[in-house]
């Protein structure tokens, strides 16, 4: 997250954080604009603000935390406990080969259908296409009429 603070603070715009108080770990980074940084004493709350006002997810490799907020949240959106968002994961050979998806297909514990709730992207463009087409933010010239 201090990647996106600090893009957003070093173009000038002021930055939001839910930061969670993990004792001799955790603080908040430094791009973070001080009236906007909310800390949180439980994940599940924290979770919850995130997903609430998420209108998109983005993951890069990460470790157990960063496993457990996609999952959740793919979760979430794969019961219909929450609206659908692009959840978009960087990195696919980083996450094929830590988590294998196959495997779970084959296994029956989630559906082929349920790895379409996934847009992967390598870089920066692909990402925002995900978001883009998502959204229908700038229709392609196939969804424009002649």
């Amino acid at each position: 997250m201090e990647a996106a603070n600090r893009g957003a603070s070093e173009s000038g715009q002021a930055t939001m954080a839910f930061n969670i108080e993990i004792e001799h770990e955790q603080k908040p980074n430094p791009y973070i604009t001080p009236e906007l940084c909310f800390n949180f004493h439980y994940f599940a709350m924290r979770r919850m603000h995130f997903l609430l006002r998420a209108r998109a997810m983005v993951a890069f490799p990460g470790g157990l935390g960063t496993l457990d907020e996609v999952f959740e949240a793919w979760t979430l959106i794969q019961t219909g406990k929450m609206r659908r968002i692009p959840v978009v994961i960087f990195g696919r050979a980083w996450w094929s080969q830590v988590v294998n998806f196959d495997a779970l297909v084959a296994a029956g514990t989630i559906s082929r259908a349920d790895l379409d709730l996934i847009n992967w992207a390598d870089t920066a463009a692909q990402a925002w296409e995900a978001i883009d087409r998502f959204y229908e933010l700038h229709p392609t010239s196939e969804d424009t009429p002649l």
